[in-house]
């Protein structure tokens, strides 16, 4: 697309209107707003990872959700998950190329802080998650975790120019066949940039640090890692939108490793991408 065309398209929509922030910055990082009162809608969310140490890692998980916006304060989630595995000669995992059902998702938000009249709104997210897969290996497991999140932004340019941030924490129970219980947990806080080019056409990019921990409350440090990447995100329809991020991990160190970046906890890569129906 020239230029040119994007400037003559801006100027036959005319102004730049308001957008729904939350999933503007590709959904790595995910925006307060929670739509109008009543809206629904079906979302296939893909996310896959990419790149371990040595051999050749791809594993993904989509889920299949139902979105549900019962007030302007509130929006209810949930679907079922496939995960897909592709893991070839890296130390530490098994081969395994098998797609497969892995579990169930449901995620509660709430607004904290409406953005009228603040200048920025902040929601919390609180996603309970059952998996019968391990997510980084595709063994067999019984794995409960539980992502919560506070989902802020704020406008800088009206309808143009929107700031982003996450502050997460993500504990994780897992049992392998007949075995014990294993506890770990993630901390993490991002900060994103996002730019409507043109009405309805907005890209950004998203910065990512991420801290994993054995046990349930940051019992034992083993690693970290930083991601960056860049986001887009378009309005295709009034009641359809893609959203989605690339994000590589630039940056990061294992406990006891003296290689750069931590590839045992997390991917070399990352991506998302989302789309919306609503009904």
């Amino acid at each position: 697309m020239t230029t040119a065309t994007l400037v003559a398209r801006a100027q036959d929509y005319g102004a730049f209107h308001e957008i729904e922030t939350k999933y503007i910055f590709g959904n790595f990082t995910t925006g307060a707003s929670t739509g109008i009162e009543g809206e629904k809608a079906f979302e296939p969310e893909t996310q896959a990872n990419f790149g371990k140490r040595a051999g050749r890692y791809t594993t993904g998980e989509t889920a299949f959700e139902l979105e549900f916006t019962p007030t302007q304060y509130m929006q209810v989630i949930f679907g079922p998950s496939v995960s897909y595995y592709s893991i070839h000669n890296v130390p530490g995992l098994n081969d395994r190329s098998m797609g497969a059902v892995n579990g169930f998702e449901a995620q509660l938000r709430s607004v904290l802080v409406d953005r009228n009249p603040s200048p920025f709104a902040v929601t919390l997210s609180l996603e309970p998650e059952f998996h019968s897969r391990d997510q980084t290996s595709g063994d067999k497991v019984v794995n409960y975790g539980l992502e919560a999140k506070l989902e802020a932004d704020a406008e800088l340019i009206k309808n143009r120019l929107f700031l982003g941030l996450n502050l997460l924490y993500e504990p994780e129970t897992t049992r392998a066949d007949l075995g014990m219980w294993s506890k770990e947990s993630t901390f993490g806080v991002s900060s994103a940039l996002a730019y409507q080019i043109i009405p309805n056409v907005v890209i950004g990019a998203d910065l990512w640090y991420l801290r994993h921990y054995d046990g349930t409350f940051f019992n034992s440090f083993t690693g970290d890692a930083v991601y960056l990447g860049p986001t887009f995100y378009w309005k295709i329809a009034p009641k359809v939108l893609m959203s989605a991020a690339w994000e590589t991990q630039i940056a990061g160190r294992e406990v006891g490793v003296a290689s750069n970046l931590d590839l045992i906890d997390f991917s070399r890569s990352r991506a998302r991408l989302l789309l919306e129906f609503e009904f």
